[in-house]
């Protein structure tokens, strides 16, 4: 197949097709502007001195501090997990329209590798057309909010700029990636004149994932123990095995927990199936049982983001554990209820976004579900069941297996940052007092008349575990839920109408 006509086909189709095209753009967009961001952070040069070496050019201490601007590219990049996240549901947005077309295709002579060709090129191309927006707002926003202040200082980093090589990765490797995903994804579709066949596994669901959560729980309890080994030894570990064990580990346990929804889903199917009596119910059970995927495939860049939020509400504990530990002792973690925690308010913020975007992206995957079983759910309002049942049935479909992921998704952060951080722990020292004032204290030759020396105790201050702050996250990420679902249903009536049962 030729370019051109490999060009005209994925470019060709319906409003619907448009729409997805639209969207998933859209998504790689928000993700290039996430991704530059961050790349831009990381640009900041390190002035010359020693490791504490202030930028003094900006006037936050987020971007001043060496040592927290990888903590703000962090966050950035964790934007790109439900923006992504998005982008996979939208191109799944009129996947029956969609299926007709590329059988169209396959009347027409096509061969099913260049149906894949179509249907990879089609998703290259929304996300290179969004890529290219993102970089082109990036650019624009850069010039516009370069407003140095009377000092000359910036509030933002707009001095610097990405290396080349790294904004080229981000503007064509998001499409290539997703073209490489959209491929991958239908290997297991077979595309034929009268229609698109899937192979799909009757196998249930095995518990696996559990496995990968505890790779990634033992990989950040070893952060420390590491470290010891080669501090012991005064050595210093090689500057990428504790990164590596954080990066793999944080995946290994998101891996885990989305992978696990799966078997959550069908696990939970088949418990409601034995023991539920509603017929509300059982659609939904039969339904969890018959795609236990379709959670995981739903609710991944949520839980994500909740994983992220528990991590931050664990890191909030240890902060409060080390400023209780300096009042004990008067040393250690100064004043945490100062910038730190300020900084970490600047993470919820972005937590929040991220639920908010994952929230559109679970949006999305309710309304492709109601649309693409429209003739299903019309053969049911046909025989008598009520439209009521089956929006029930939706709600229990979605709330069955989102109640524990969202609960294992708030432990496992947690615990990945008690594994790393521990217990605070200081004191076991002798420790001189001035109880004079600032003048006689100040003065040598006074200071030793009123100086004593105590023996400070060894103190250790077990976290707190931030039962509010996961709290809040758990309801946000149910509020979520309900509202996408809440608003998927409002597209059930016209779904179920008796002429969708004429729909091809």
């Amino acid at each position: 197949m030729r370019p051109g006509a490999l060009l005209r086909l994925a470019l060709a189709g319906t409003r619907t097709d448009g729409a997805r095209v639209a969207l998933t753009a859209l998504s790689a967009a928000l993700a290039t502007l996430s991704g530059l961001a961050a790349l831009t952070v990381l640009a900041v040069a390190k002035p010359p001195g020693d490791a504490r070496a202030e930028s003094v050019q900006y006037t936050n201490a987020l971007l001043r501090e060496p040592g927290l601007r990888p903590g703000v590219a962090i966050a950035l990049l964790l934007l790109m997990v439900p923006v992504l996240g998005l982008a996979g549901q939208c191109a799944r947005l009129g996947a029956p329209a969609r299926d007709r077309r590329l059988a169209a295709f396959r009347l027409a002579g096509a061969t099913p590798g260049q149906v894949t060709w179509v249907a990879a090129v089609e998703t290259g191309l929304a996300g290179l057309l969004g890529t290219g927006t993102g970089l082109v707002l990036h650019l624009v926003g850069r010039r516009m909010l370069h407003r140095p202040g009377p000092d000359g200082r910036l509030s933002l980093p707009t001095d610097v700029r990405p290396a080349p090589v790294a904004v080229v990765a981000v503007v064509v490797g998001l499409p290539l990636v997703a073209a490489l995903v959209s491929a991958v994804l239908l290997r297991r579709v077979t595309t034929t004149p009268f229609g698109v066949v899937r192979r799909v596994r009757t196998r249930a669901p095995w518990p696996w994932p559990g496995l990968l959560i505890l790779v990634g729980l033992a990989m950040f309890a070893s952060f420390r123990p590491v470290g010891l080994w080669y501090e012991r030894r005064f050595a210093e570990p090689p500057s990428w095995l504790l990164p590596t064990l954080l990066i793999l580990g944080s995946l290994a346990a998101m891996i885990g927990v989305v992978a696990g929804t799966g078997w959550i889903s069908y696990t939970l199917g088949r418990v409601l199936h034995r023991y539920a009596r509603r017929p509300a119910v059982l659609l939904a059970a039969r339904r969890l049982t018959a795609d236990p995927w379709a959670g995981s495939r739903t609710f991944a860049a949520l839980l994500a983001a909740l994983i992220f939020g528990a991590g931050t509400a664990g890191v909030r504990a240890e902060f409060l554990a080390e400023g209780e530990l300096h009042r004990r002792t008067g040393g250690g973690f100064g004043a945490p209820e100062g910038f730190y925690l300020r900084a970490l308010e600047l993470v919820d913020l972005t937590v929040a976004v991220a639920v908010a975007i994952a929230a559109g992206g679970l949006l999305v995957a309710v309304v492709e579900r109601i649309t693409a079983r429209r003739r299903a759910h019309a053969a049911l309002v046909a025989t008598g069941v009520p439209r009521g049942t089956i929006g029930r049935s939706l709600l229990w479909q979605s709330l069955v297996p989102a109640l524990p992921a969202i609960a294992l998704a708030l432990t496992v952060g947690y615990l990945l940052v008690r594994g790393v951080w521990g217990s605070p722990s200081g004191g076991g020292y002798s420790q001189e007092f001035c109880d004079a004032g600032e003048r006689l204290c100040g003065d040598p030759l006074t200071r030793a008349q009123y100086t004593r020396t105590e023996w400070v105790p060894r103190v250790t201050v077990t976290p707190d575990v931030p039962w509010e702050q996961l709290g809040w996250f758990a309801a946000g990420g149910l509020a979520a839920v309900l509202a996408t679902v809440g608003v998927g249903l409002l597209f059930l009536r016209a779904s179920t109408t008796l002429e969708e049962l004429r729909t091809t």
